[in-house]
């Protein structure tokens, strides 16, 4: 009887009496392939193209090796790697450390294989059921009990299209962190298969969805959506807060008070920023924006008003309802202690007298023109002969004096640019006494005509 090959590692098994002389020869050659069969091995698979590796029978071959690495030239697409014969049962670890970035797909008969992507490392089993043999991969289920302790780095997947997941196995609950490949979404949520019962999702802009409340600093509550903190800072170099995702809806910060609520919020349908009272926006409406107004009141028979709380006197604008009018005044309440009202007739009528600001000036000579938009009153002392240039600011219907002192000297004189006029266009004739104090009245009739009453001459 002849020797054969058919056990797993392709030894020779010799019948009796078979190889006399030579058995013991025999045997260390067996040996060593046994320890061939526990060590690494490379096979380059020679072009680019599907290939098969054969593990020969009894004499030294890489493909029996424990770690067997497989090469390549460059590979242009994913070649099946066939590991012969189909009736070899046996482990592998192996890379594929092809070139081209690609896969390769390990089989032995026409039953399951397994794909390692370029790179990877994978255990895999050949079944050896012949012409329907299966490679199978060792890991695709692998339980641990007690602690995993890992390097640097973990990967779950392949790349291949197919959801991939971590499994947290509970007594009473489970719940998986897992890709959903087909959406392209990082899903935590309850149970174990990826996409039922979300948590929360993460796609590949960075979006993240909350399928339920969310609590920071203590419980959240019932409510989907709801974020309920203690506190909460918005940080960073341009931190931004949005509500709403442009949907035709009113949106909405709610205050939630005690005794009472107020919202600041978006009405959608006018378009407008609303903050009011209560919870629903748009009414009981205190201040409303729209693109370039603000509005304070929602027409309701109230008094409505704009206080300015300082710390020793309060003032206010504010509209009187029951009288049409507007009022600026002194306090809180509007209608008491006016300074100014306006009625719906546009008439404005002062509580008290209207004090304009008045520019006072020791040393005037030569060319000056006067600020109308700083002062209504001028009081000008002459230290020499003056020429009033026309000036740009005056404002129609501004009233008000100009008081001219002579100094020490007394006998300056006044010119005028064009823009002052006097009656018959005499001009200006001033007093001459030294300390002499000339009163003139002036009126703006017109932008570049400003006209000079009769000045009332040497006023104590």
């Amino acid at each position: 009887m002849a020797s054969t090959f058919v056990n797993d590692l392709r030894l020779e098994e010799m019948a009796t009496g078979e190889n006399s002389g030579t058995w013991g020869t025999k045997t260390n050659t067996n040996l060593e392939l046994i320890g061939e069969a526990f060590s690494m091995g490379t096979e380059n698979l020679g072009s680019d193209a599907n290939a098969t590796i054969t593990l020969a029978d009894g004499s030294t071959d890489e493909a029996r090796s424990f770690y067997l690495k497989i090469t390549s030239t460059s590979l242009s697409a994913t070649r099946e790697v066939t590991l012969a014969p189909n009736t070899v049962s046996k482990i592998w670890v192996i890379e594929n450390a092809t070139t081209g970035s690609q896969s390769i797909t390990i089989k032995q008969g026409s039953g399951a294989t397994v794909t390692i992507p370029n790179g990877g490392v994978k255990a895999v089993v050949t079944d050896g059921a012949g012409s329907g043999a299966a490679v199978l991969d060792v890991f695709t289920d692998l339980s641990v009990t007690g602690s995993f302790t890992t390097g640097a780095s973990v990967t779950v997947g392949s790349g291949a299209e197919e959801d991939t997941k971590i499994v947290f196995d509970g007594n009473a609950q489970d719940f998986y962190i897992g890709l959903d490949d087909s959406a392209d979404d990082l899903v935590i949520g309850k149970g174990s298969a990826v996409g039922t019962t979300p948590a929360v999702e993460i796609d590949e802009n960075l979006d993240i969805k909350f399928a339920e409340s969310i609590g920071v600093g203590q419980a959240a509550s019932s409510t989907t959506g709801d974020i309920v903190a203690q506190t909460m800072s918005l940080k960073g170099t341009t931190p931004s807060l949005t509500i709403g995702d442009g949907g035709e809806e009113d949106t909405k910060l709610v205050y939630d008070g005690n005794a009472k609520d107020f919202y600041m919020g978006l009405d959608d349908s006018a378009d407008k920023l609303v903050v009011g009272v209560g919870s629903t926006v748009g009414t009981n409406s205190i201040l409303t924006l729209d693109d370039d107004s603000v509005t304070v009141g929602d027409g309701a028979e109230v008094d409505t008003k704009v206080v300015f709380d300082g710390n020793a006197q309060d003032y206010y604008i504010g509209l009187d309802d029951s009288a049409d009018s507007l009022l600026v005044g002194s306090g809180s309440t509007v209608g008491t202690t006016p300074a100014i009202t306006i009625d719906q007739n546009q008439t404005v009528t002062f509580s008290k007298s209207a004090v304009g600001a008045t520019l006072t000036d020791t040393s005037n000579s030569g060319n000056v023109t006067l600020d109308f938009q700083a002062s209504q009153n001028f009081v000008l002392t002459l230290t020499g002969n003056v020429t009033l240039d026309n000036p740009s600011t005056e404002a129609v219907g501004q009233s008000g004096i100009m008081v001219f002192i002579q100094d020490g000297t007394g006998s300056r004189t006044l010119s005028l640019g064009t823009d002052y006029e006097t009656a018959g266009g005499a001009g200006i004739t001033l007093s001459t006494d030294a300390s002499a104090v000339d009163v003139v009245p002036y009126f703006v009739k017109a932008s570049g005509s400003i006209q000079l009453g009769a000045p009332q001459k040497a006023f104590a």
